[in-house]
């Protein structure tokens, strides 16, 4: 077993698929002990027997459920926002529910999650949070994701923000920006389209590298953002995106 992440507690949510599950499994392959959290408890027995994993139902939309969750749980080492949600369509399409629900999922859950664990965080002497952003959103945009990257410019924002209140409570912060990842969530999208093949090939196309990026590739990099190796950063947006925002 790898050990750069010895005797560190992580929380991470969304972890019952795609890259949150991927996290979970690399911080517990690193020496962390896990806490996968997922609002679908079916998708996180896929890694209820992993070594160092525990799972928790958590449905970070219900302000009470997370800081009741919080408050039993006390401080962690790591948290990593990994929950979101991708609204396909234009100004045209994107409904005032759709936007809420962007907003309410890909940055309200961010901000109620670590309104209730940075106090703990910080009495227990520190520790480091990991955003889910996007490469869409500050610096980028993409047709038909109106709601989405705009959720995901204010992400960054977000970290920025947190960054510099707290850096001096030995709390760091940064986001995490990837481009088009395969993922179950990407696979749901892609069965909405008249041609689902043509669609992924669209989607791979975008990608200067000329292929989609696994979930297991990209937390390789949540792995070092949370781990001793980046401890003088903070604040910043980590794009790893296979060229994508070039």
């Amino acid at each position: 077993m790898a050990s750069r992440l010895q005797g560190k507690r992580a929380l991470v949510t969304a972890a019952g698929a795609g890259m949150g599950q991927a996290a979970a499994r690399a911080f517990a392959r690193e020496g962390a002990q896990v806490i996968a959290t997922d609002v679908n408890e079916k998708g996180l027995e896929a890694i209820a027997r992993t070594p160092g994993v525990r799972t928790a139902r958590l449905d970070v939309l219900d302000q009470k459920a997370v800081e009741d969750f919080v408050a039993a749980t006390g401080a962690v080492d790591i948290l990593f926002n990994c929950a979101g949600w991708v609204h396909q369509g234009s100004i045209l399409e994107c409904t005032l529910a759709d936007w809420d629900r962007s907003f309410n999922l890909n940055v309200r859950s961010m901000f109620v999650m670590v309104k209730a664990m940075l106090p703990r965080m910080a009495a227990n002497g520190g520790g480091v949070i990991l955003n889910m952003s996007s490469v869409l959103g500050a610096g980028k945009a993409a047709p038909n994701r109106l709601a989405y990257a705009s959720s995901k410019a204010a992400v960054q924002g977000f970290t920025r923000a947190l960054a510099i209140d707290h850096v001096k409570q030995n709390i760091r912060v940064n986001c995490v920006c990837p481009g088009t990842v395969d993922t179950p969530s990407l696979g749901d999208r892609i069965k909405e389209f008249a041609d689902p093949t043509q669609a992924r090939k669209d989607f791979i196309a975008r990608q200067p590298m000329g292929r989609l990026a696994t979930a297991e590739e990209i937390a390789e990099t949540f792995v070092y953002l949370v781990s001793d190796e980046s401890s003088f950063m903070t604040g910043q947006a980590v794009y790893v995106d296979g060229g994508m925002s070039l």
